[in-house]
């Protein structure tokens, strides 16, 4: 059937890139195993397939699938989120240009800008993106080619405006990559805002069971598409078969997934807001939040992350994220089970000591999809520890 653009996105999601299989009539593609494919005499490939690392078919349909949803016309998979991250850098940046990023990005991106490219002499300056002013001093500043922008971000959960980052981005000559991981291309399409690039770790929402590591790329712009390709080809950071079939069947149901977790997240948020341990509740589906209607008007629905500051300072936060039993404390994010991370010292270590440090109070939640009472039960009790 069609697939395009004007289908609803969960028709998209259960049928992009994936036709049945034309010899019995499955349903569900075939998982393709093969490192190689058989040619019609030297240099005759069927339909583009020559080595497993180059192409193999159900990677391509899981690309084909994730440029659909994020209304782009190419997608490119990878092994991780940072290797994805890192064939864009690779592909669009050289020695001495310069990257305007979040000052509360994911302490990976980080990590991988300041401390892998830094050494390879490509520089970077972090910024508030909430202040499109302050963003647009830096870009000037300092010249920056790439703009690197997380909304919401993680874990402060702050809401940047897309298409004012684009504008100020284009303006400069600069590109505008959003990493849209903690939306999930259900709650946002930043590509249709403006961005030049969209980034996920598919590990998280996109694959969405906790099960299967992998990393995207979507674009609409053909130079770019074929620059980031040729990284993903000769330096190799695929995604295998069975990852890409994993990260398939997770994408066909993210759509109602990311209802349920929006649903329980505002339930838990709210609980979380009438607490006295609470000093301040992250989340940009409350009124409260200074991105609330930012967010109202480029999300879809608000998503499943809450990150909650507490008046009892680490020591608290501590006991709360050692005493759940239904939330788990575990690094990441995104999965069907609850998850509880105190970033501090697991996720954002690396930014440790810099100006992208996390609070040292603050949990950060990855609401799940179990019922949203025995979530709210869970925290009550592991608060009691508190008294």
């Amino acid at each position: 059937m069609s697939t395009e653009n004007t289908s609803g996105f969960n028709t998209r999601a259960i049928h992009a890139g994936q036709a049945f299989e034309p010899h019995t009539g499955a349903v569900v593609p075939p998982v393709h195993f093969s490192t190689t494919y058989a040619q019609d005499g030297i240099g005759g490939l069927r339909n583009g397939y020559e080595y497993g690392r180059g192409t193999n078919p159900t990677r391509d349909s899981l690309q084909e699938q994730l440029a659909a949803l994020e209304s782009g016309r190419h997608g490119l998979t990878f092994g991780s989120g940072l290797a994805a991250e890192d064939a864009i850098i690779r592909a669009v940046l050289r020695p001495g240009d310069h990257i305007v990023l979040g000052n509360d990005a994911y302490g990976g991106t980080y990590r991988l800008i300041s401390r892998v490219f830094g050494d390879w002499g490509i520089t970077h300056t972090a910024v508030d993106m909430g202040d499109a002013e302050a963003v647009r001093g830096a870009v000037a500043a300092h010249g920056a080619k790439l703009v690197w922008l997380e909304t919401p971000s993680n874990p402060m959960m702050k809401i940047a405006d897309v298409a004012a980052i684009a504008e100020i981005s284009h303006a400069a000559g600069a590109l505008l990559v959003v990493d849209n991981t903690l939306a999930s291309p259900y709650l946002q399409q930043p590509l249709t805002m403006g961005a030049d690039v969209v980034v996920h770790s598919t590990t998280k929402y996109i694959g969405g069971h906790s099960d299967v590591v992998g990393g995207a790329v979507v674009t609409s712009d053909d130079e770019l598409a074929e620059k980031i390709g040729f990284m993903q080809f000769a330096v190799g950071g695929v995604n295998g078969p069975m990852d890409a079939f994993l990260t398939t069947r997770g994408l066909k149901t993210l759509g109602v997934r990311m209802d349920r977790h929006s649903d329980n997240a505002e339930k838990v948020a709210a609980w979380l807001l009438g607490r006295p341990e609470v000093e301040k509740v992250l989340y940009p589906g409350l009124e409260e939040h200074p991105g609330h209607e930012l967010a109202k008007r480029q999300m879809k629905r608000f998503g499943g992350m809450v990150s909650v500051q507490f008046v009892g300072g680490a020591a608290a936060a501590r006991t709360v994220a050692e005493a759940t039993r239904v939330f788990t404390l575990a690094e990441s994010l995104g999965g069907i089970e609850s998850l509880m991370n105190y970033p501090s010292e697991m996720t954002h270590a690396s930014v440790k000591g810099t100006e992208l440090a996390v609070p040292e109070n603050l949990l950060r939640l990855s609401v799940g999809i179990e019922d949203a009472e025995d979530l709210i039960a869970d925290l009550e009790q592991a608060f009691a520890k508190l008294a």
